[in-house]
């Protein structure tokens, strides 16, 4: 029987359930190698499984049962390469989605998914899964159940959110920013916004990921704007960019003078550190920034 963090594992009937490439039996096995000591390994199961739950960005009725457990992998300090189980609960949770899917509205994106019935189109999926001819309306119903199981992934990672809020205090700089960039996808609870501004100046990575995540945040709340001031004040290139790309998304035309000059500044900059968490590149939010003031 798995204990720690992978405590349950065999309870699950992943034979019941499939993966892009058949049923999950492979699974178990992957999400074990990811606490192996040997670091090729640990590789080879990163790729695998992702490649099997998050197959070029489509998730299976199997990837939500794998949610939970990255949830408590990435959770347990004595888990190997965080970071990366990190990187791939976000993959899972939100897909290939960019920032300006921010702010997000999961009913409105996942409306597509109540179509799929679940067991009353059981047929219809194992049919799919040994590649046998569909109609045309039951290749729409395979479309809907996409979109569930897409749902599926992001509700499950959302049932764990005080959990993923608690790595932002988490040493591990990157696991900590690549937190941050997920929790921009979910409910602006209080614990969530006081978690974000909290992040100290010094954690660059986690703080730079932090403020982008603050600047896609639908909630108005004086204490963000007046943190973002602040560290638009601070000697750490990509941490200052960031909260001025912020306080321009935020603030409008009321953007102070000093985060204005930090933008323009930067639109002319190719050197600033990569946000890890973010797809795009800095300087690509400064000058979305600079064209949300007219100035692009």
């Amino acid at each position: 029987m798995s204990d720690g963090p992978l405590a349950g594992l065999d309870a699950v009937a992943w034979h019941l359930l499939h993966h892009a490439y058949g049923p999950a039996t492979d699974v178990p096995d992957q999400l074990r190698a990811l606490r192996s000591p040997d670091p090729a390994r640990r590789a080879d199961a990163l790729a695998r499984l992702s490649g099997n739950v998050y197959h070029q960005g489509t998730r299976w009725q199997a990837s939500r049962a794998v949610v939970p457990f990255l949830v408590a992998l990435a959770d347990d300090p004595k888990t190997p390469d965080r970071a990366a189980v990190v990187q791939l609960l976000r993959r899972m949770a939100i897909g290939d989605r960019r920032d300006d899917g921010l702010p997000f509205d999961p009913q409105h994106t996942f409306a597509a998914g109540n179509a799929f019935e679940g067991a009353d189109h059981d047929d219809i999926v194992q049919r799919f899964y040994a590649e046998e001819e569909l109609a045309d309306d039951e290749i729409d119903v395979l479309d809907a159940a996409a979109v569930r199981w897409a749902a599926d992934c992001y509700f499950s990672a959302a049932d764990c959110l005080t959990t993923i809020v608690g790595w932002m205090s988490d040493p591990d700089d990157q696991a900590a920013a690549h937190a941050a960039a997920l929790l921009a996808w979910f409910e602006p609870t209080a614990a969530l916004v006081s978690t974000l501004i909290a992040v100290p100046e010094h954690r660059a990575r986690p703080r730079a990921s932090a403020n982008l995540a603050l600047a896609h945040s639908p909630t108005a709340d004086e204490r963000i704007d007046r943190r973002l001031r602040e560290l638009t004040e601070s000697g750490i290139a990509t941490v200052a960019v960031t909260a001025a790309v912020a306080s321009a998304y935020r603030d409008g035309d009321a953007i102070s003078e000093r985060a204005l000059s930090i933008l323009v500044e930067a639109s002319e900059r190719d050197d600033l550190d990569a946000v890890v968490g973010w797809d795009r590149h800095p300087r690509g939010f400064v000058m979305l920034a600079l064209q949300r003031l007219g100035l692009g």
